[in-house]
């Protein structure tokens, strides 16, 4: 008889040691990313502790971006999400004067690296660029 449950401690075990991997390598990224958005929130005038607060990080992206805090209410919705995420992270970098490129391979594909950049350049926020 087959089951799907895991039978002996063995495999108990190992499922558990899977998913405490996972959650260090996300607690690993989350500080990274908390590090990254503090900075870009105090080049931005913004307090960089709102990076550690999940939604609220997010509302002040999108606020460094250049629009209503009330516009981050387009990622809950499905397929708008995916496209929201590209014209905010396009405008952050144009923001901190990069141009599409880096804004779209740094801050949409490998958002971490390019965030962290962002936050530790010499790069000046200036709202016109917007």
């Amino acid at each position: 008889m087959l089951t799907s449950s895991p039978n002996n401690i063995f495999d108990q075990t190992s499922i558990f040691a899977l998913s405490g991997t996972n959650s260090l390598i996300a607690v690993a990224v989350y500080v990274l990313m908390v590090i990254a958005l503090w900075r870009v929130f105090t080049k931005a005038g913004y307090p960089g502790w709102l990076a550690i607060i999940p939604i609220v990080n997010a509302i002040y992206v999108v606020k460094v971006a250049g629009y209503s805090g009330w516009m981050t209410l387009l990622y809950l919705i499905p397929i708008v999400n995916i496209i929201f995420h590209i014209i905010v992270s396009i405008r952050l970098g144009r923001a901190f004067g990069h141009g599409w490129f880096f804004s779209f391979v740094l801050l949409v594909v490998f958002w971490i690296i390019g965030y962290l950049i962002v936050g530790f350049s010499d790069d000046k926020y200036r709202v016109e660029r917007i």
